[in-house]
């Protein structure tokens, strides 16, 4: 994808993203910000802090586990380099701990691909795994949705026992939701 596809399609998935229910009476709303050619999640955060949601960014620990932090606008980010992965844009801010996320009325997830199930289908690192632990041990249950390219929509994804269903992806195109 071109940068410029890349762009056009994250003004798009905002959009859609944005007419969410789930999003329009959320308070709290963890997500976290699109690397490389991912699907754009920067206007999304802005919208939505414009709106007075609170957004939470994970940083990454150095056993894969996520801290938080909130999001403040563009300039409370700071790229951050984790051994040989990737680089990543992380919040400058007071770190809140692991079980932050916890307080989220909407948890957005990052993924490599969904299922027709629901199923998500992750990096592999085993982030977002524990975030999902974490929620089921706090007994709560922010919905969740992941934002993907609409060619990342599939028919069958591996799942493990611990794996959850999100409630719905948001793609460029538009959103699908999963009982």
């Amino acid at each position: 994808m071109t940068a410029d596809d890349v762009h056009t399609a994250a003004a798009a998935l905002s959009g859609h993203a944005l007419e969410l229910p789930e999003l329009a009476h959320a308070r709290v709303v963890a997500a976290y910000v699109s690397v490389g050619t991912e699907p754009g999640t920067l206007a999304l955060l802005d919208a939505l802090r414009a709106r007075g949601v609170r957004v939470l960014l994970p940083a990454l620990l150095p056993d894969n586990d996520l801290d938080w932090g909130a999001y403040d606008g563009p300039g409370s980010l700071a790229p951050v380099r984790h051994g040989g992965k990737m680089e990543l844009l992380e919040p400058v801010g007071e770190r809140l701990g692991a079980d932050a996320v916890t307080g989220a009325d909407v948890v957005l997830l990052p993924g490599l691909a969904v299922d027709t199930r629901g199923m998500r289908l992750g990096r592999g690192g085993g982030s977002y795994d524990r975030v999902l632990a974490r929620l089921e041990r706090a007994g709560v249950r922010p919905s969740l949705v992941v934002l993907l390219y609409d060619n990342e929509v599939v028919e069958h994804v591996p799942e493990e026992p611990h794996d959850l269903p999100v409630r719905a992806v948001v793609t460029p195109s538009g959103v699908r939701r999963f009982s």
